[in-house]
């Protein structure tokens, strides 16, 4: 098929990641355009936003690579779904991870839907990831990688066929890989969208970038909150939520008050860093109480309270297929920790609520967090810790 009758729309970061997923799409012979979402535009005391300079670092690449470009604005819609919901979350006394739920409304969502609206076919992404597309051809089936599909390796691909499935395919570069941050993202929404990076590393990302004369080859990644800049999000938050009061540090074991916090929304389990509470051996969060603004912790790293072989999960998310009851899979419970085997039990018939019994302790599994679900490479989806 003639890959130049298919448009898709890149979204364009100004990094090195996107900039060869656009260079790359080009080459096929794709119809490439290259869009900016601009989703921040904040300046915060002590931190510049970086959208201006990312804008035209974007802008310059794409007149690099001779493709139109777009900026589409999705401000309103990241602070109301996104920094919105991330406030409420802290707030709390929960744990959330904004990158997420970006990709779940912005990126895969609105991006997506503007995109398709304004004449895409596709849209891609610099994520570290791949999309496994299950296909029928006269009466017999065949699975394609990211890259078959999207005509990298296979020009013969056709892409007037009908896809009956995308999964969601961890990428070749483990310490990259980044399907933690899409497991929301619909199984619909993957049939529409190419990652090619799925299938390097990111030296090999690099070196690439570098063989194309890309000027954003060797410009670091970006830190902090997506969208937003190198912040911290103690910092990013108390530009929005109302002063908090202090309170107790308490030693779980003695109940002595070792020291007073600026706000229980600020502490998560497990944290060590930041609790100012004198020397000697270090002192873990290892739980907090929101209603009496009180932090409690901990020296002893094995203690009950940070160890637990059970998660329970709401707003389970599949991508395609659901797991059966009592099936055995393997969840990673932050970006870059280790696949753990687990028996899945839904609570109910929706599918939305579950248990996780794990097959060994998993250490600061902390309310607001997401597990994500596998099943060797695909990533099955996931939920948000109880």
């Amino acid at each position: 098929m003639d890959n130049s009758k298919i448009t898709v729309y890149v979204g364009m970061s100004g990094g090195v990641d996107s900039s060869l997923t656009a260079a790359l799409l080009k080459e096929r012979g794709f119809n490439v355009v290259g869009v900016y979402m601009k989703n921040w535009t904040q300046d915060l005391p002590g931190m510049k936003c970086p959208w201006a300079e990312d804008l035209a670092d974007a802008k310059r690449v794409a007149v690099q690579l001779g493709i139109d470009f777009k900026v589409f604005d999705f401000e309103k819609d990241y602070r109301e779904k996104v920094v919105q919901y991330m406030i409420d979350e802290y707030s709390a006394g929960r744990t959330p991870n904004p990158d997420i739920m970006c990709n779940q409304e912005v990126k895969f969502k609105l991006f997506l839907e503007a995109a398709l609206e304004d004449g895409a076919d596709f849209i891609a992404t610099g994520h570290y990831a791949g999309v496994r597309r299950e296909k029928s051809v006269l009466s017999s089936s065949i699975k394609a990688t990211a890259s078959e599909a999207e005509g990298f390796e296979r020009d013969e691909t056709d892409f007037s066929e009908v896809f009956t499935t995308s999964n969601l395919i961890r990428a070749k570069d483990d310490n990259k890989d980044q399907t933690y941050f899409l497991y929301r993202v619909q199984g619909s929404a993957l049939a529409k969208t190419m990652l090619p990076l799925g299938e390097f590393t990111k030296p090999e990302v690099r070196k690439m970038a570098e063989e194309r004369g890309l000027f954003t080859a060797r410009k670091k990644d970006s830190q902090g909150i997506c969208f937003v800049g190198k912040i911290g999000i103690r910092d990013f938050l108390k530009q929005f939520i109302p002063e908090q009061k202090p309170g107790k540090i308490i030693n779980r074991e003695t109940g002595e008050t070792l020291g007073w916090h600026d706000g229980a929304i600020f502490y998560t389990l497990g944290q060590r860093h930041g609790l100012n509470v004198g020397g000697g051996l270090p002192f873990y969060v290892c739980g907090k109480n929101m209603e009496t603004n009180e932090v409690f912790v901990s020296t002893d790293i094995n203690s009950s309270e940070l160890w637990t072989d059970k998660i329970r999960l709401s707003s389970v998310h599949w991508i395609n297929q659901i797991a059966e009851q009592g099936e055995k899979i393997e969840i990673r419970v932050r970006h870059r920790a280790p696949l753990v085997e687990a028996t899945i039990y839904f609570d109910g018939e929706d599918f939305e609520n579950a248990t996780l019994e794990l097959s060994s302790e998993q250490r600061a599994i902390t309310a607001g967090q997401s597990v994500v679900f596998y099943s060797g490479d695909v990533c099955l989806g996931g939920g948000i810790v109880v």
